[in-house]
């Protein structure tokens, strides 16, 4: 455990170093954030009532998603994994005393909060003093504040896991930028990064909600507006939990299996 801890400690410690890289972040966000929410009020407005969220709830949703961003991003990708796949430095890698799933999975951990903990203060202060509608809102009570902070935990092991299943499939293939293009689109819409997953046609919604993509950033966001409330939240959350294990134990298979048969050439 010491070692994990460790190469958690130093990943995170080296992401906070890129301040710079994270002020342009913030402002990206924000002003991409912003421009969301002004082209849904120009839908909400043209058609009053037709919508499945309340258009307060759904500014919540996109200011969460904007700061929390670095958590829940299915584009963002470790270099340093795929290079040393491609390269041999995995070998390197298989001399360290752990394991090599849960050192990549700490490492994964690590990066993406330290990123999210430099980006998303200031964009959720800035979110809670803009004038009502276009804010974000309070939590409505501390079961839902709970409810949030747990799925917020799920939903995040739930990206880290399925980028580790990324990860390990390029020791199956010649190069990785295929599967990152598609598995990175294909998270992207289904997680409910380009639109909510309500706002969807009811078939592809419930085809999406089930699948493991919902349980990214689509679940902790609706919870906390208050669009997943009460038992259905308890069930959004135990189906996070089930992705979780299921990905976190395909994982450790396959990565098993790749390294059995996993040959480095070169002196």
């Amino acid at each position: 455990m010491k070692q994990y801890l460790s190469f958690f400690r130093i990943r995170f410690q080296t992401g906070l170093q890129y301040r710079t890289a994270a002020i342009a972040g913030i402002s990206t966000q924000f002003v991409w954030g912003g421009m969301e929410i002004l082209m849904f009020k120009a839908f909400y407005e043209a058609s009053p009532g037709a919508f499945p969220m309340s258009f307060e709830a759904l500014t919540s949703y996109v200011w969460l998603q904007q700061a929390f961003l670095a958590l829940f991003m299915p584009w963002f990708w470790d270099a340093e994994i795929f290079k040393a796949i491609s390269d041999g430095n995995i070998s390197y890698e298989l001399c360290r005393p752990a394991g090599l799933y849960e050192m990549w999975f700490t490492k994964n951990m690590a990066i993406r909060l330290s990123k999210a903990v430099l980006r998303c203060f200031p964009v959720l202060i800035a979110a809670v003093f803009l004038p009502a509608p276009y804010g974000i809102m309070l939590p409505g009570d501390i079961q839902g504040t709970v409810l949030f902070l747990l799925s917020m935990l799920l939903a995040f092991g739930v990206v880290v896991a399925f980028s580790m299943l990324i990860y390990i499939s390029v020791f199956f293939t010649i190069s990785g930028q295929g599967i990152k293009m598609i598995s990175s689109c294909l998270a992207e819409f289904l997680s409910g990064a380009v639109i909510p997953l309500p706002f969807m046609p009811d078939g592809l919604r419930q085809l999406a909600e089930f699948l493991p993509f919902a349980s990214m950033q689509n679940a902790p966001l609706r919870i906390y507006s208050g669009d997943i409330a009460g038992a259905a939240a308890w069930q959004v959350i135990a189906l996070q939990l089930f992705w979780l294990v299921f990905m976190c134990a395909a994982g450790k298979l396959l990565m098993h299996r790749a390294l059995k048969q996993v040959v480095v050439q070169g002196g």
